[in-house]
């Protein structure tokens, strides 16, 4: 298609020519005059209306129906090359505006969720508290069968908001970009042993076989922030044994690979159905909401855990069956100087 320049150029030279032949032949033949005039004049006329006046039109009310919001899918336009790619930018622009609004709101169907889902979360635990309180200050503050079972649930629920508040605070700071991790070298080996020594108590408390599987005389020296991978480890753990039956094993094992070291938290615990798995990483989600109520369960530490490992150019892998136990899986990159 031509130019809008050569469009308008060739109009006007059409309606010149007609011009001057009529003006010339109109005194010996006045018919011929007038229409060799008439006939410039329909050719000039259609160059300027079908190619011009009618795609610009089309685009205005292409424009108008974009703000009544009955607008088309994608607007065609055959004409010169300047209008045609007038065209084209509205289509790309709509395609943005489609995708931006598709994204705004995804967002805001997120944070109406997630603003649900953590004023339900505070909300048990305050109410929870506030019950136990007036419940005390009504007399059984006298009553020694009650009253130290009372002040210990209040504390455990307070126990819970300040972990749920942290929780909070981390997601955030991460999801923002706020967090900033701090990478260095550092033995693997004796960072899992303390890890692992540190939950000790947490296992025998529950009768969980606790344990590090690997060469533990080996040093193997990885590439990470040591204080986010302890709270991975950490959150994995605390989960194995959580969701654990007395006697059962919760092992913590890593794997020298050529580039970097696997790192595996496994149990024998209840283990995930297949269902539950495409979401478990999902901010507040929960396979079992009353037991992780009952184990003190915030429904942020697998979410945490899996931006922590992405940091680390990292994905987090996990393997379940129910009633067998569930394995977790990451990869820290490997120092090649080790």
């Amino acid at each position: 298609m031509y130019s809008l320049k050569v469009q308008l150029f060739a109009a006007s030279f059409i309606a010149l020519l007609g011009g001057a032949v009529s003006f010339y032949v109109i005194s010996t033949s006045p018919v011929v005059g007038a229409a060799a005039f008439f006939l410039c004049f329909l050719l000039s006329f259609g160059i300027l209306y079908f190619y011009i006046y009618r795609p610009v039109q089309k685009i205005q009310r292409f424009i108008t129906a974009q703000q009544e919001a009955i607008a088309p899918q994608r607007l065609m336009v055959n004409s010169s090359d300047e209008l045609q790619e007038l065209s084209d930018s509205f289509n790309g622009m709509l395609e943005n505006l489609k995708s931006d609004i598709v994204q705004m709101k995804k967002l805001e169907r997120v944070r109406t969720e997630f603003l649900g889902n953590v004023s339900h979360e505070l909300r048990t635990p305050i109410f929870s508290t506030q019950g136990l309180l007036e419940t005390l200050l009504n007399g059984a503050v006298d009553d020694t069968r009650v009253n130290r079972e009372f002040l210990q649930r209040a504390l455990h629920n307070t126990e819970r908001l300040n972990t749920l508040l942290t929780e909070l605070i981390d997601i955030s700071r991460i999801e923002s970009g706020e967090m900033k991790l701090r990478f260095r070298f550092f033995d693997v080996v004796p960072f899992l042993k303390s890890v692992v020594d540190e939950m000790q108590t947490s296992a025998t408390q529950r009768t969980i076989s606790l344990s590090l599987v690997g060469d533990e005389l080996k040093s193997i020296d990885i590439y990470g922030d040591k204080e986010r991978l302890h709270q991975v480890l950490v959150n994995l753990i605390d989960n194995a044994i959580k969701y654990s039956e007395p006697k059962d094993r919760v092992t913590v094992a890593f794997h020298e690979k050529a580039d970097t070291v696997a790192i595996c938290v496994e149990d024998t615990g209840i283990g995930i159905a297949p269902q539950h798995l495409p979401r478990i990483f999902e901010r507040f989600y929960r396979v079992d909401r009353d037991r992780s109520r009952e184990v003190g369960g915030t429904g942020l530490g697998l979410a945490i855990v899996k931006h922590i490992v992405e940091a680390h150019n990292s994905t987090i892998e996990v393997d379940s069956l129910v009633g067998a136990g569930t394995k977790f899986t990451f990869e820290v990159t490997k120092s090649h100087s080790g």
